[in-house]
């Protein structure tokens, strides 16, 4: 197994590829990481989309240059390329639905979209978490575009030794069927490992094809570092060859990835 401890940019801790359709799953920081590797992108002077198959919170002018909300295929079509010219990064969403939230597309739009080559990435948050560290998927969850090259698992750390109730996890019940952690119980390790490794957990409906990477986040509030590395080290251990890598990290401090395990 490979530790390597140096602090590197999100592209090179997922490795990224020369096109990629990245799919958000998970919960603790799907849209920060969203918003942050789609800058990388921009700084390397690629184009790419940020868009949802579930709702986003509106982003702000700081997030992304330009917002595009348009339902029909045919105008994004039309529109998007000559958009990507100017701004090479725009967010893309259906309709805005109230509160300060935007629907977006059915996965197979997703898909149909990324037949366009002179869009480098799509990042598509395709979960929903309302905000919790940890999240078991519901029926019909996540919603990945089936042409999805690289999925992202989001496990937020302010979770870990926390009591399992709806404060600190999304679906608790099916969380606890899944995990065999009891509702009220403190959140364990293995409570990670499992939720990571169960087929209806953190990957359910993932390609097969496509690439698997577990991020850690919030290290930072954790006192012990070692304990997120050997949390790491576990799932990566009894998740490979399926999971690539695991990166441990804190998406609202810089630098965003502390370590890469694995890959």
């Amino acid at each position: 197994m490979n530790n390597s401890l140096k602090v590197c940019s999100l592209s090179e801790a997922l490795a990224l590829r020369s096109r990629e359709l990245i799919a958000l799953v998970g919960a603790g920081g799907k849209t920060t990481l969203m918003f942050r590797l789609a800058k990388e992108f921009l700084l390397k002077g690629e184009k790419v989309v940020t868009t949802t198959t579930t709702k986003i919170f509106e982003p702000s002018q700081e997030e992304t240059p330009w917002l595009f909300v348009e339902r029909e295929e045919r105008t994004i079509k039309r529109q998007l390329v000559p958009l990507l010219e100017k701004y090479h990064h725009l967010t893309l969403a259906a309709e805005r639905v109230g509160s300060g939230k935007l629907a977006g597309f059915p996965p197979d739009v997703i898909d149909r979209l990324w037949q366009n080559h002179e869009i480098d990435g799509v990042i598509v948050e395709a979960d929903g978490a309302k905000r919790r560290p940890l999240k078991a998927p519901r029926e019909g969850e996540p919603v990945i575009p089936s042409r999805s090259t690289l999925i992202i698992g989001l496990l937020g750390l302010d979770g870990l030794d926390k009591e399992l109730n709806e404060e600190n996890a999304f679906q608790v019940d099916r969380l606890s069927r899944l995990t065999g952690t009891l509702r009220g119980e403190r959140i364990s390790e293995e409570t990670f490992i499992h939720l990571a490794l169960h087929p209806e957990g953190l990957f359910k409906g993932s390609p097969s094809e496509a690439r698997r990477v577990v991020f850690l986040n919030k290290v930072d509030l954790l006192e012990e570092k070692e304990r997120a590395i050997r949390l790491g080290e576990r799932i990566l251990e009894e998740g490979s060859p399926k999971i690539e890598r695991i990166l441990l990290g804190q998406l609202q401090k810089e630098p965003p990835v502390l370590e890469v395990i694995g890959g």
